[in-house]
């Protein structure tokens, strides 16, 4: 079958059009109608702790069937309807529950459809970051529309967006086609045979500690410019700078393949990652200083998914793909993402943004460390 490059780079266009609505300005919106800090940190904590398990139940129904799009058309579809019940009441038992019920059906989508695009690409999983790169334009789009908005109109708008682009998304499911895996009754347990292993377990460490030094970007980052007084369109411009330098580093990938080994590009994407979080913490106030740090998402992001995606199709192959995708959610997005939440909801108000993000960067130092010992010294070997 020939490659829909272009309803798959739509599905993706349209995923992230959604996250550069919610990831900027969620927080704002949560800020908005009552909420403290420890309050937003726990919810976006919730929202990301469905991680741990929704993707591998997912998965799971996905490697019986053989069929990713049609659980995505499921879930996407019911992501658009539950969220609608956050335009219903705004305390917090029900913000709560309809964050839990949401996120359970919206964070099974994306690794099924890695999944799904990684088996349209078959043997040329180097092609992923040109079709990933839409995803980031879609970001980047919506992140600049959506803050220009909100500067002129008020916040409240916000779930009515997030809504139609939810929408969005079950459409552009409706119309990508299935890309079928071949049926393994024995997955479950040859995934396990590896599962501890030192080389995995060292991969899974590196990434979960990857999400939770992004935790306080993701929840904070934008309270953190407006308590220095930067503007919500200026706000949005930086959210869609760092994708901007994601962009370049999609586009530049294949080369970097052949130039640099997959464990010399995830070294240096940690390096420089450590670097960011501290540049923020100590340059807030220097507009220079967080353009720069802003850049450096192209590797802190960039450079660090691509490379996950190259290795997560060595181990796992194409049979076992659906699996591997959810653990990799599951473990970093969703440990990850919790841990980030938490703590930095937590410390926020009693240490301040500076401290949270030099423990962001103590948590990408320590990556560092445990990929330089353990990830990708060896070519890793895809289950049979």
């Amino acid at each position: 079958m020939k490659l829909p490059y272009w309803r798959l780079s739509g599905f993706y266009f349209c995923y992230f059009a959604t996250l550069g609505a919610f990831l900027p300005f969620w927080s704002l919106y949560l800020k908005r109608i009552g909420f403290a800090a420890t309050d937003i940190g726990e919810l976006t904590a919730l929202l990301v702790a469905t991680k741990i398990v929704a993707p591998y139940l997912w998965s799971w129904l996905a490697d019986k069937t053989g069929r990713c799009l049609r659980l995505i058309r499921i879930t996407s579809l019911f992501s658009a309807l539950i969220f609608s019940g956050f335009l219903v009441r705004h305390d917090y038992p029900w913000v709560a529950g309809v964050t839990v019920v949401f996120s359970f059906f919206w964070n099974a989508t994306l690794p099924q459809f890695e999944a799904a695009t990684l088996r349209h690409l078959k043997t040329e999983p180097q092609r992923y970051s040109r079709i990933r790169l839409w995803g980031s334009v879609g970001f980047i789009a919506s992140v600049l529309g959506i803050g220009r908005f909100l500067d002129d109109f008020s916040i409240e708008y916000l779930p009515w967006i997030i809504s139609a682009l939810l929408l969005s998304n079950w459409l552009m499911a409706l119309v990508t086609p299935e890309a079928v895996a071949s049926h393994d009754h024995d997955a479950a347990a040859s995934v396990l045979r590896i599962l501890f292993k030192p080389e995995l377990l060292a991969f899974f460490s590196v990434y979960m500690l990857l999400q939770v030094a992004h935790g306080p970007y993701y929840v904070f980052y934008s309270v953190f410019l407006q308590q220095h007084a930067y503007s919500t369109t200026l706000t949005g411009f930086l959210w869609a700078l760092g994708v901007c330098a994601e962009i370049l580093v999609f586009i530049w990938m294949y080369g970097l393949f052949k130039r640099i080994s997959l464990r010399g590009l995830l070294l240096g994407s940690l390096a420089l990652s450590t670097l960011r979080w501290l540049m923020i913490a100590h340059g807030v106030d220097s507009l220079p200083v967080i353009v720069a740090a802003q850049l450096l998402h192209a590797a802190s992001f960039g450079i660090a998914h691509v490379v996950a995606m190259q290795l997560l199709h060595r181990y796992f192959g194409d049979r076992h793909q659906s699996k591997g995708q959810a653990l990799y959610s599951s473990l970093s997005f969703g440990l990850g993402g919790m841990l980030g939440s938490f703590y930095s909801g937590y410390l926020w108000d009693a240490l301040g943004g500076g401290p949270v993000f030099v423990m962001a960067a103590l948590a990408s130092g320590v990556a560092f460390l445990i990929a330089f010992i353990g990830v990708a010294r060896q070519k890793p070997v895809t289950l049979g």
